[in-house]
């Protein structure tokens, strides 16, 4: 039995439908199964079991899996929002859940794969996985560093496998729900479809217009680093996940246009409310992640965006037509 929370969302819906080309049906999704808008992410998947997230809150607590047989658990579930500023909002959907499911991982010894995020380095320019590297620079951001900080501490003599994953900037399949935290190439998209114009920020930070940088990676690739993960349990730690090459915004642009095979860009001013609270640039440093065995190539944008564009025009009921 896998577990999977946030299954209904972006990447946990991903990943269910990794797991189902692996032959993995044996899958209890945890997540709020009453927006109808979220499950339709997951309803041509294969899962035995469908548990709300409050359900399974107190299932973890009263040992209730204790004896149910889990293989492991991705945990994905989280808020997601950088905008967020409910602290307490956060702590318990960021960090109460995280942490008990790290203490059912410890009992159980089974693995616990969960979504970190490149949130944690802020406005830094080393993303490499070292505290000394890490400033968050919003409370979403700091939720996860936390989180991670426990990781750390708990991975000094644990002996189950315990795997954070930071996350860069991820695209792909199934965030329409997502809405302002949905990715920029879905953004450009709706916006080149509304007015066969994109817009994009003017130059901020010592960057020209729409050449601030970040490390876009395709959500095939982030299921694949999830997947082997799962496949090589002796491999614990908290490691990047992104191409380790960033690359422009006006680069996703350029991609969207080519694909629509029209518009233009339009760039306008970097808003007041951002500034200080936004990365110009992010390149994810996977040295780690090679290390430990992962020998994977990754999508770059000009690849993902088409291979992204063409499922969601052809998947109109997940995505906008």
């Amino acid at each position: 039995m896998i577990v999977v929370t946030g299954s209904n969302g972006f990447i946990g819906s991903n990943l269910i439908k990794g797991l189902n080309e692996m032959g993995v049906k044996d899958i209890i999704a945890v997540d709020d199964h009453s927006n109808l808008e979220l499950k339709e992410n997951i309803a041509h998947c294969e899962v035995q079991d469908y548990i709300d997230i409050e359900e399974f809150l107190d299932q973890v607590i009263s040992n209730q899996f204790d004896n149910v047989g889990i293989r492991a658990v991705f945990h994905q579930g989280a808020c997601s929002n950088t905008m967020e500023w409910d602290a307490e909002y956060l702590y318990k959907n960021n960090l109460l859940y995280s942490k008990e499911l790290l203490k059912l991982s410890k009992k159980l010894n089974i693995p616990l794969i969960y979504a970190s995020s490149a949130s944690v380095y802020g406005s830094g320019k080393e993303f490499k996985e070292f505290i000394k590297n890490e400033d968050p620079i919003n409370l979403y951001a700091y939720s996860k560093f936390k989180f991670d900080q426990i990781v750390r501490k708990e991975l000094e003599d644990s002996t189950a496998q315990i795997v954070g994953l930071r996350y860069f900037n991820v695209y792909g399949p199934q965030e329409r729900h997502k809405k302002n935290m949905a990715s920029v190439a879905f953004h450009l998209h709706n916006q080149l479809k509304e007015a066969e114009e994109i817009k994009l920020f003017k130059g901020s930070d010592g960057f020209k217009d729409g050449e601030q940088r970040r490390d876009f990676i395709y959500v095939e690739d982030v299921v694949k680093v999830n997947l082997w993960f799962l496949e090589n349990p002796n491999v614990s730690g908290i490691f990047n996940v992104g191409t380790g090459e960033s690359q422009t915004f006006n680069d996703v642009a350029e991609a969207v246009i080519d694909w629509n095979k029209k518009g233009k860009i339009k760039y306008i001013d970097f808003p007041e409310k951002l500034k200080g609270a936004y990365q110009s640039y992010t390149q994810a440093d996977i040295a780690k992640l090679r290390e430990a065995g992962y020998e994977e190539e990754f999508l770059n944008v000009q690849e993902g965006v088409k291979r992204y564009l063409d499922t969601i025009e052809s998947w109109p009921k997940n995505e906008p037509s």
